[in-house]
């Protein structure tokens, strides 16, 4: 019976469907699905963008479904060229546990461990023959491993694409035929390599394998939400600097924040008031920050944004901070809670003020009585 919760199920938090979203739904009326998304252990700390498939993921687990959440450890040793326009370094195995450790402490708080099965694709993808390794690519033509869009842009440059590179789509790929699902999630971003899954699953399985693609979020700055953008909400932010980011999103994009990032229900996601944003955005600021700090760290984050951020004054609560040698020196030893790349990335996107002034020179000498670091951190020099 077609329901509120399948319509969700296949609309919330959905950029698209292939090869077709009609037979897909015939699909998982008919029967309960494998499915899986995978995740780059390269990585250390997680984002809000991060946790949209990890949602879509955890809506089928609670339908009742099969879901993988498939961990890259094989596919790592190659290095997932999407997005990149240059090739991307390699990691140690140790770094590799620890970063599924991290990765696992971070979004324990969304995901229920209980309903899904972890694998690491390392346990298939290093044991394959040669044999195996040719007859996986020889179901798919070298040209169409060049089409990648970041492949041709290299080669117009004249740049090198290393030849293990192109063996990524095919190691993923291949994921999809050891574990034989019905579905791939991820984001649109991994079109291309969902779709060589695709086309393996059905050559090498003999049968269909849906691909669900979810949005891109935008951050704080309206741009796409990533690292090297600084424009990232993290998972591991303390509540007060989570709030305080969050009530700065730009208005326009509260409908979607509340869509791919809570579940609050769609009915009311639609009827909020576009005439009373701040309202909004304190809702959706509470709400998600409630998700990773409890609701104590959400009432945290609101008083420190009322009384510290919106008032525009210096947090009582902390400490002044010595001023050193130049700014970087000044941030690096005031125990931020953040690593010396991301104080460095601030200064010089224009995050930091002294006495209201920008200063964007991380080897900058300053004098001062206030500063401000980020949306939310204001506090006394000495």
């Amino acid at each position: 019976m077609y329901n509120q919760s399948m319509k969700d199920l296949l609309t919330r938090r959905v950029s698209k469907i292939l090869p077709d979203q009609a037979d897909f739904e015939k699909l998982i009326g008919s029967k309960k699905i494998r499915l899986y998304q995978g995740f780059d252990p390269t990585g250390g700390r997680l984002h809000l963008g991060h946790t949209i498939g990890l949602r879509k993921l955890m809506e089928f687990a609670k339908a009742g479904h099969e879901v993988i959440m498939l961990f890259g450890t094989g596919t790592v040793l190659v290095g997932d060229p999407s997005l990149r326009d240059s090739a991307r370094k390699l990691i140690t195995q140790d770094e590799i546990n620890e970063n599924i450790k991290n990765w696992k402490k971070q979004v324990e708080k969304i995901v229920d461990f209980d309903l899904v099965t972890i694998k690491q694709n390392g346990d298939w993808l290093t044991k394959l023959a040669l044999k195996e390794i040719i007859n996986i690519a020889s179901n798919i033509s070298s040209v169409q491993l060049f089409k990648r869009d970041n492949f041709t842009r290299r080669i117009e440059r004249g740049d090198t694409v290393w030849y293990h590179e192109t063996m990524y789509p095919l190691l993923q790929g291949y994921d999809s035929v050891a574990m034989d699902v019905d579905l791939e999630i991820g984001g649109t971003d991994q079109e291309f390599n969902m779709l060589i899954g695709r086309e393996l699953q059905r050559k090498m399985n003999n049968r269909e394998k849906y691909v669900l693609e979810t949005p891109m979020i935008l951050g704080t700055d309206g741009k796409t939400m990533s690292k090297t953008s600084g424009n990232c909400i993290f998972l591991d932010e303390k509540p007060e600097d989570m709030y305080s980011k969050l009530m700065t999103v730009h208005d326009d994009l509260i409908p979607t924040y509340f869509e791919l990032l809570t579940d609050v229900p769609m009915k009311e996601v639609m009827a909020l008031n576009p005439n009373n944003p701040i309202s909004n955005k304190k809702r959706l600021a509470y709400d998600i920050t409630r998700q990773f700090n409890g609701e104590d760290g959400a009432k945290r984050g609101e008083q420190h944004y009322e009384q510290v951020v919106s008032a525009k004054a210096v947090d009582p609560t902390l400490a002044p901070i010595k001023i050193a040698s130049n700014l970087i020196e000044t941030l690096k030893a005031a125990n931020l809670g953040v690593s010396n790349g991301d104080i460095k990335r601030t200064i010089e996107q224009g995050g930091v003020e002294v006495d209201g002034i920008k200063i964007t020179d991380p080897l900058a000498v300053i004098k001062g009585s206030v500063i401000k670091y980020g949306k939310s951190i204001r506090r006394k020099l000495e």
